[in-house]
């Protein structure tokens, strides 16, 4: 056959293609599916959806091709027609078959457990490959799962076949591959010139926005955008009026600032009466959403312990958190931060210690300050931030195995770590110092596993067991905690780490930010319900108001029980958005200093409006985050031990 009408080996690049668009294409559609009503999209807006996601899907793709179409253009006649060479291309062709399956696999479990396409949890999740691929094996059938790839994989394979068979044996000069190679490796630069993260982002329905972009491709724009510079990226205001503004908004009636500097806001805090140096058992649990407990409208059933307990504690029913990771939690809870874009301070090592905390101001005071893990603390750098901010650690690691009577992959079942608990408090008290324990859970967490016969709901059937099973040991756990000493002079905070899933059809819907918070001590505090808005930042100041307890603050948050009743607020985000709630308002930082106003964001669809200039609540809110930018890069909320 003449070599002029002999196909060309860089049409192998192109079959590749359009299997490459067949799988992200039906991916999209399998997940739009899967979401069904919420995407509240018409034939306009699917369409939008596919011509944005197959620009997407073309983008990652031309990236993804550079290696190949060097391939193709360098290599001489002699080897492509080799028979090393074909086996070679063979093998490189099936296993980018397969791969294009798996990646649709993972895509649709992350969505199932997200709702988001891949995004920096899918980055921070190749860090910890222990803790997600025991995590994945436990909860699904992976080997049905990935011998359906295989599947689907030969079949494609085998279509391709003969196509493949003609390109393996072509003839092609250098001239002629090194016109087509240059129109491939032209199309990278002209992706990157014109292509961001805007394209996709054509809705106010948040689930639209993320069916029109490409796993793929939010997996390495996420790897690149995990630290976000607030100064670069969002709206500022000039910094006196920032700073002033900020110290009017954390200022109380018992505050008095020590410092007249930019930004500023260390205080000293002095609250009413005898100092109590009463016992913090402070129980994070993680994705305990509001809406699984009876107490906030489920008929589920799944929280009989925690309903009972709201009528004898100090009960919040408008309490958020701050962020939709138990770092973000951890964070709040534990510096009184708002949540500052890209990862959250917990994980940025070197930059995560020596920090003004609510273990470091209790330690100076004579605490036992421990924090006390269900998993291995090395996850998500939890180890190094609480040793580094006051606090001795106890965690999985530090546990026997016989000390342990159920594990899975994410760590102790719950029971366990509260039995540990029981056990550093009573050595606490033995020694007679006052202690503050924070504990971090994970048995509320998938693959859903805990230990048999605690609840009616078999192991690994679901969330709603692993709730019940949350419920059961914080009961168990209590009612062992009434035998000791140390009861009556203890502090029951329980509270979440963020919700069970916080996606939704806006950015920062409000409802999946709503979490439980209890302060139980049936000696010390009399119940009722705190109906005032606030969210994790105010749980330090809060408690150490009920320890009346003088000291120099640094934090962002306030005393909820004497907030003014006008004065309430929710400071929320993600790694992107970062949101300061109102009743009846919500107004949203996003990146390219972008403002963003949800009225009514109560509702299932609140309206949304794009500011042009901030309004009196958006520069309250650039307010508290540039002022969190400043102060934690400029050190100012590092820790001086009190005198």
């Amino acid at each position: 056959m003449p070599a002029k009408s002999s196909p060309s080996r860089f049409q192998l690049v192109g079959y590749m293609l359009a299997i490459a668009l067949l799988y992200f294409t039906f991916t999209r559609i399998g997940l739009g599916l899967w979401t069904g009503s919420a995407t509240e999209a018409g034939f306009a807006d699917i369409t939008n959806i596919l011509l944005r996601g197959w620009v997407y899907d073309v983008s990652f793709y031309v990236y993804a091709a550079i290696l190949p179409v060097l391939y193709l253009l360098l290599f001489p006649e002699r080897w492509w027609r080799s028979r090393l060479n074909a086996w070679l291309v063979k093998i490189v062709v099936f296993a980018s078959i397969y791969g294009l399956g798996f990646i649709a696999v993972a895509e649709v479990l992350f969505w199932e457990e997200f709702s988001v396409r891949f995004n920096f949890i899918s980055v921070d999740y190749l860090v910890y490959r222990r803790e997600v691929t025991d995590n994945i094996s436990e909860s699904y059938p992976l080997p049905l799962l990935l011998s359906g790839i295989l599947v689907v994989t030969i079949i494609v394979f085998w279509w391709l076949q003969p196509r493949l068979y003609r390109i393996l044996n072509t003839r092609e000069q250098f001239s002629s591959r090194f016109i087509r190679a240059a129109a491939w490796l032209a199309l990278p630069f002209v992706t990157y010139a014109a292509i961001d993260q805007d394209l996709h982002n054509f809705s106010t329905n948040s689930y639209q926005n993320e069916l029109a972009a490409n796993g793929p491709y939010q997996f390495i724009a996420a790897f690149r955008n995990n630290e976000l510079d607030y100064a670069t990226f969002y709206a500022r205001l000039p910094e006196q009026q920032a700073s002033d503004l900020l110290k009017k908004e954390v200022a109380e009636a018992n505050a008095r600032f020590t410092d007249n500097g930019l930004f500023r806001i260390r205080r000293q805090i002095d609250n009413p009466g005898k100092e109590r140096k009463l016992n913090i058992m402070l129980i994070m649990v993680e994705s305990l959403s509001a809406r699984y407990l009876g107490v906030f409208g489920s008929r589920k059933g799944y929280t009989p312990n925690l309903d009972k307990l709201a009528d004898k504690s100090l009960f919040f029913t408008k309490f958020y958190a701050t962020g939709t990771r138990t770092t973000r939690g951890l964070e709040a809870v534990t510096l009184s931060i708002p949540p500052t874009p890209g990862r959250s301070i917990v994980k940025r090592v070197g930059h995560e210690s020596n920090m003004w905390s609510l273990g470091n101001i209790l330690k100076s005071k004579g605490y036992d300050v421990r924090f006390l893990y269900g998993g291995r603390g090395y996850f998500d750098n939890m180890n190094a931030f609480f040793s580094g901010n006051g606090y001795q650690i106890i965690d999985q690691s530090s546990v026997a195995d016989e000390d342990m009577t159920f594990t899975n992959a994410w760590g102790m079942s719950d029971e366990d770590l509260y039995r540990q608990a029981l056990l550093a408090a009573d050595a606490a008290a033995d020694s007679k110092k006052p202690f503050f324990f924070h504990l971090m859970t994970t048995s509320n967490h998938r693959p859903y596993t805990y230990p048999d016969g605690r609840v009616d709901i078999p192991s690994g059937d679901g969330r709603g067991g692993a709730v019940k099973y949350t419920d059961w040991a914080i009961g168990d756990f209590l009612d062992k905690a009434r035998s000791k000493p140390w009861f009556k002079d203890t502090l029951f905070v329980i509270v979440a780490d963020h919700n069970a899933g916080s996606a939704g059809k806006v950015d920062l819907p409000i409802k999946k930010y709503l979490i439980p918070l209890y302060i139980y001590a049936p000696d010390q505090v009399s119940p009722r319900k705190i109906d005032r808005l606030s969210s994790q930042i105010d749980l330090a100041p809060t408690l150490l108001a009920l320890l009346n307890m003088d000291y120099t603050s640094n934090f962002f948050g306030k005393n909820v029980l004497t907030m003014p009743a006008d004065a309430g607020r929710a400071l929320i985000g993600n790694y992107q958005k970062l949101g300061l709630y109102k009743p009846g308002k919500l107004t949203i930082l996003a990146p390219k200093k972008e403002i963003v106003l949800q009225k009514n964001p109560e509702s299932d669809s609140p309206e949304t409006v794009i500011l042009k200039t901030p309004d009196g609540q958006a520069r309250q809110n650039i307010a508290y985050y540039q002022g969190a930018d400043y102060i934690y890069k400029h050190k100012l909320n590092a820790w001086k031990k009190q005198q």
